[in-house]
């Protein structure tokens, strides 16, 4: 990884941000500052989109809709277009990589994997799609003939979170402009400016003007608004249980939009004695909790280990833990960046408090550390006897904070792994094929990993079960979300 070129886009003045809307930058109502959680110090500030600015960004969306430029463009000609803007992000992967981890904190060598890496990848992966998804015929009786027709639904609404802007943003923008709809795109006021920065990108790849539209700001104006939009026709979102609650509602109170989520989770990573390599379970655990400071959706924050491995696989956690190096995410040795905010930042602190509190042992980190950047950091912590009515068991942390809970059988691992409101991934460790199989078939999650954690890709999809949510991003299903079916019954 080139240091000095990161340290010169790094070094960059980033100018102030305006809405993205019809084609053109517009200025919002407001304007908010965005602070880095590097250091603490203002990077620039965005547009504080009003209620009057996402009606105009819903109009622009359904204006270029009716037009037909895209939704009813041939599939071979969305596909170029697509494919255009996945070599585009190739080409500036560096820098939109620098400018996330500048607005958001992920270490750099994840990020550029993870973000324009990954949205590459999202967005070709749809273009090869848009024309491999066919409509259906039905199996009708002689002399009648049924159709099934694939129809976009019109004017999707995204709202993302500030953990992976660029790649969940993709996740949303790439099946649903594949199916030939216009979006109106809200990213997190923590995390906007990639998103916006790929706005840009799609219009000079060719994607015509008002297909995506890029709103900024505050969730309770900005969101809210898109939520209770009577010209949205679909809203989906990844974040926080509350928000996806009150989205639901603003669908209830306005057009019965379709809404879906993918929420929280509090997974579980169950290990057990004849995992085949405890070590390397270690080594792996360790990054699906406390790479991106355990900012990630799907982190394995709940380990569950096999008794008569207990002691030893703790030893082993807390020894890659420690060995983690936590800094400066533009340094590509970081393997553990900043915290989001410093909001978030308390919130994890107030979760080390309750686990001490309620009696779970704390066995390495849980303080706050390189305070004199001035930027938001935490120690990768671990609590061991976390009991399964402990807070740090049963809520969402979203930080770089483990709960571990010692288990006698399989059956017992079930029942720990299926204990909570949550149901969005799990990996199990194990030598045993039978019970690999086994586990899967009884964890109530959407994605079980085996003797690994996370690197699934766009071939399967990722959705929740319980409270983390419905519908799903990622594979071919994702397309669902975005389309309407329309039966044609034909008497011949």
């Amino acid at each position: 990884m080139d240091k000095a070129r990161i340290d010169a886009l790094a070094a960059k003045p980033v100018p102030p941000q305006g809405l993205f809307i019809a084609g053109r930058w517009e200025d919002g109502a407001e304007r908010m500052q965005v602070t880095s959680p590097i250091d603490g110090r203002v990077l620039t500030s965005i547009a504080d989109a009003s209620e009057a600015d996402v009606d105009r960004a819903v109009k622009a969306a359904r204006a270029a809709f009716a037009r037909g430029q895209w939704s009813r463009a041939a599939p071979a000609e969305r596909k170029r277009v697509m494919h255009r803007i996945a070599d585009a992000i190739e080409v500036q992967a560096l820098e939109l990589a620098v400018l996330g981890v500048r607005d958001n904190g992920t270490e750099i060598s994840m990020a550029l994997k993870a973000e324009p890496g990954s949205a590459a990848g999202t967005f070709r992966y749809y273009a090869e799609a848009i024309d491999k998804v066919p409509g259906e015929i039905a199996p009708t009786a002689p002399g009648t003939l049924g159709l099934v027709h694939r129809e976009p639904v019109g004017v999707v609404g995204a709202i993302v979170p500030w953990n992976f802007p660029l790649m969940i943003g993709a996740w949303k923008i790439a099946p649903a402009l594949a199916a030939g709809n216009s979006v109106v795109l809200k990213p997190s006021e923590l995390a906007s400016l990639s998103l916006l920065k790929l706005a840009g990108i799609c219009a000079e790849c060719g994607l015509p003007d008002g297909v995506l539209n890029v709103v900024t700001g505050h969730g309770a104006v900005a969101g809210q608004a898109l939520g209770m939009h009577m010209d949205v026709d679909v809203l989906v979102f990844t974040g926080s249980g509350g928000v996806g609650r009150r989205l639901l509602e603003y669908s209830a109170r306005s057009n019965l939009k379709r809404v879906y989520l993918e929420l929280g989770g509090k997974s579980p990573n169950v290990v057990f004695a004849d995992a085949p390599d405890l070590a390397q379970a270690a080594k792996v655990s360790a990054a699906g909790i406390f790479r991106n400071s355990g900012q990630v959706c799907v982190a394995g924050s709940r380990l569950l280990v096999e008794r008569k491995v207990h002691e030893e696989f703790v030893e082993l956690m807390a020894g890659a833990a420690e060995a983690m190096r936590v800094g400066n995410p533009l340094d590509p040795a970081t393997q553990a960046g900043a915290i989001a905010s410093e909001a978030q930042l308390a919130r994890v602190k107030g979760f080390v408090e309750s686990a001490a509190q309620e009696g779970a042992r704390l066995v390495t980190g849980g303080q706050r550390v390189l305070s004199e950047t001035g930027g938001s950091y935490f120690a990768p912590t671990i609590f061991d006897g976390v009991a399964p009515g402990h807070r740090l068991a049963r809520e969402e942390v979203f930080g770089p904070v483990l709960a571990v809970t010692p288990f006698d059988s399989e059956e017992e691992a079930v029942q720990l792994a299926n204990g909570t409101e949550y149901g969005l991934a799990a990996a199990v460790w194990t030598g045993n094929l039978s019970r690999a199989h086994r586990m899967v078939a009884a964890i109530d999650a959407g994605v079980v990993h085996v003797n690994t954690y996370g690197g699934a890709d766009s071939t399967v999809p990722l959705g929740g079960h319980k409270q983390s949510g419905n519908g799903h991003d990622k594979s071919l299903h994702a397309l669902d979300k975005y389309v309407n079916l329309k039966t044609a019954w034909i008497q011949l």
